[in-house]
């Protein structure tokens, strides 16, 4: 299995975190397209169902660790009280 690209990494953590498309669109620069293209290619490479699933096989193969989610996490938790 070859490894994620850094934006299909990104995407998808920022999708573990709870991020929409949109969301995720906005603080990448990128267009909600681009991110659902990104997200299909992850779930292809990694033979995932969803999102969740696609964030559990990338845990599990090596591509994002359990810090990655705590880092992405503890951000959105802080955007959202302010």
């Amino acid at each position: 299995m070859r490894g994620l690209t850094v934006r299909q990494r990104q995407t998808l953590l920022l999708a573990a975190g709870g991020h929409t498309n949109a969301g995720i669109a906005a603080r990448l620069g990128i267009h909600p397209f681009t991110v659902n293209r990104h997200l299909s290619e992850v779930y292809r490479q990694l033979g995932a169902r969803d999102r969740t699933h696609a964030v559990v096989l990338a845990i599990y193969h090596g591509h994002i660790t359990l810090a990655d989610l705590t880092a992405i996490a503890t951000t959105h938790t802080e955007e959202a009280a302010a």
